[in-house]
């Protein structure tokens, strides 16, 4: 992955457990309602088990997780990666958060952009999407900044919060990563 002056995006490895517990439980109001995975009582052994979640995907080559990182401190800042992978049609999904503290610095655009690398570089894919809440404007716009083009709303496109939800669906092809 490439690095920027203040960022990183990189695999998880077991060593990060403590530094992605301290991000989640640093946003975790935001993440629960967001994030399916992330629960108010979110705990180390929350993290370890991911980090060994993480490197069971790659290793099965299902979804490619990521994490990242300050450049200076190595700080877990958040996620991203390429999931829901569709081999036949080489496609893939990227999703991203931040730690609630560091939103609002270009972090997640440079995650999104990383994972669309991965995504069409070493993994060979010629579509990626993202998907987004109507509500959520955040993540619409790290999908717009990154160059995705807006497709469409989809109909109940997410589950969330117990219930289907309408969704932005933005697409990126190689040529809209520069």
């Amino acid at each position: 992955m490439l690095q920027h002056p203040k960022y990183i995006v990189r695999r998880l490895q077991p060593a990060d457990a403590p530094s992605f517990y301290a991000a989640v439980r640093e946003s975790v109001d935001e993440l629960t309602y967001w994030m399916p995975w992330c629960s108010k009582d979110y705990s180390l052994s929350d993290a370890e088990a991911w980090m060994q979640s993480t490197s069971d995907m790659w290793a099965a080559g299902a979804e490619f997780p990521l994490g990242i990182f300050d450049a200076t401190t190595g700080e877990v800042l958040g996620g991203t990666g390429v999931n829901h992978i569709n081999r036949a049609y080489r496609i893939g999904n990227i999703g991203y958060w931040v730690s609630s503290k560091r939103t609002g610095q270009g972090i997640a655009r440079f995650a999104a952009h990383e994972s669309a690398v991965l995504g069409f570089g070493e993994l060979g894919l010629t579509r990626l999407e993202i998907v987004v809440l109507t509500h959520n404007r955040a993540s619409q716009r790290v999908a717009e900044t990154v160059g995705a083009k807006l497709e469409c709303e989809a109909r109940n496109r997410l589950y969330f919060q117990g219930s289907p939800h309408s969704a932005f669906v933005y697409s990126l092809v190689p040529e809209d990563v520069r």
